[in-house]
């Protein structure tokens, strides 16, 4: 048997759906699973166990349904069986429809459904890795235990103490604002003397990192990490570290699937459903006094700046830390 699964836009997304990759290896042992992911993710399926072909999709490289359909149509050779579609977008679907897989499952949302040959009904207010196997469970009629994201790693911690820090995020709702993130840094070096703090994110990042760093106290304990390193590299940087305190985002599930323990502090944002999975070594932090709390927009229409974000404790977050250093 042949099995294609196409893969999430998002990288906690995608972390997130090695469970459901785990579980397909789980009910069909003997198959061949490939993937399809989006190309500027694709580093990360070298830690993601099991897998056979990796098809790369760039949005830019086909655009429109068009598109979509132009890179489905170029999977037909493969005669693939089972094609499962974890996003929901009706250009995935199109993909799906394209490569004409004999069953072609997902979720019917964004008027999919008629291009798939098994359309379900998304479960609603479950977690994302649930919500996932759940597209499993409905197709196979089996219920699906033992559950856990997890990408493979080889590295271990490095004796000298070292804490990653992302205080970024796409959406300027779940991002630490300026000023809080300023304050917080230096209580941090102040409280852990012995503690190197690296600051992680992408290089459109680098610069608000450069401005929370500018003016800071113990300058010696604090580096700039964002932009210099790749998905994998990142991803060594993460399992040798001590901890990593984070917003809610991608690199919060990158940790949390490495197995390094992980504080995350939620602004928008529901963690009932997107939470890192393992509960082992996960603090969550939530200010959770706002009428708005939670919400899911990108922005903060309310008050300019995430006021979710600002007002999480700055003390409860350094006694959060504590537990791991």
């Amino acid at each position: 048997m042949k099995i294609l699964i196409r893969l999430p836009n998002w990288l906690g997304d995608v972390v997130m759906s090695t469970a459901f990759i785990e579980s397909v290896k789980q009910i069909y042992p003997d198959a061949r699973i490939d993937v399809i992911i989006k190309k500027e993710l694709g580093d990360l399926v070298e830690l993601i166990g099991g897998l056979q072909t990796v098809h790369l999709f760039s949005k830019p490289e086909y655009k429109g349904l068009a598109g979509a359909y132009r890179f489905g149509k170029n999977l037909r050779s493969e005669k693939y069986d089972l094609f499962f579609n974890l996003p929901t977008s009706l250009t995935s679907a199109v993909i799906a429809w394209a490569s004409c897989a004999k069953k072609r499952i997902g979720y019917g949302n964004e008027g999919g459904f008629f291009l798939l040959t098994n359309a379900y009904k998304k479960p609603a207010n479950v977690h994302r890795v649930d919500e996932y196997i759940s597209l499993l469970e409905q197709f196979t009629n089996r219920a699906i235990t033992g559950r856990r994201v997890k990408l493979d790693n080889d590295t271990h911690p490095q004796p000298n103490k070292r804490v990653l820090i992302n205080f970024n995020s796409e959406a300027s709702s779940r991002r630490m604002p300026l000023h809080k993130g300023k304050e917080l840094i230096n209580m941090l070096t102040a409280e852990f003397p012995g503690v190197m703090f690296t600051f992680i994110g992408s290089p459109k990042e680098r610069a608000f990192i450069d401005e929370i760093c500018e003016g800071a106290h113990n300058c010696d304990h604090i580096e700039n990490s964002a932009g210099t390193t790749n998905l994998i590299e990142l991803c060594k940087l993460m399992a040798g570290a001590t901890a990593i305190l984070t917003t809610d985002s991608g690199p919060a599930h990158l940790a949390n699937s490495l197995g390094t323990p992980t504080v995350v502090l939620f602004g928008a944002g529901n963690e009932q459903n997107t939470a890192p999975y393992n509960k082992q070594n996960l603090t969550v932090l939530r200010y959770g006094k706002l009428s708005c709390e939670p919400c899911v927009r990108n922005s903060c229409k309310l008050y300019g700046i995430p006021k979710c974000m600002e007002l999480i404790d700055n003390l409860n977050i350094i006694s959060s830390l504590k537990l791991f250093l």
